[in-house]
């Protein structure tokens, strides 16, 4: 049986701005990290470690996030 869309994401999406003033838009957060009384402050946790994985791939230094917010 199909599943209907927008059902059950296993992610939560979320902008992040940075010191510099880019912004990256739906950055994909395991739903299962976001589960504790922290609320969302254990996202930022990963998506940085995520930015240190791309910088390291590119070969670039990781930018500073300035915010971490739910995609609205």
């Amino acid at each position: 049986m199909a599943r209907k869309p927008g059902t059950k994401s296993e992610f939560v999406l979320f902008d992040v701005i940075y010191d510099d003033g880019s912004h990256r838009s739906n950055r994909r957060v395991p739903k299962d990290v976001l589960n504790g009384i922290d609320g969302d402050e254990p996202a930022r946790a990963v998506i940085e470690a995520q930015d240190r994985e791309i910088a390291e791939r590119s070969q670039r230094p990781p930018a500073t996030i300035k915010t971490v917010r739910r995609s609205s």
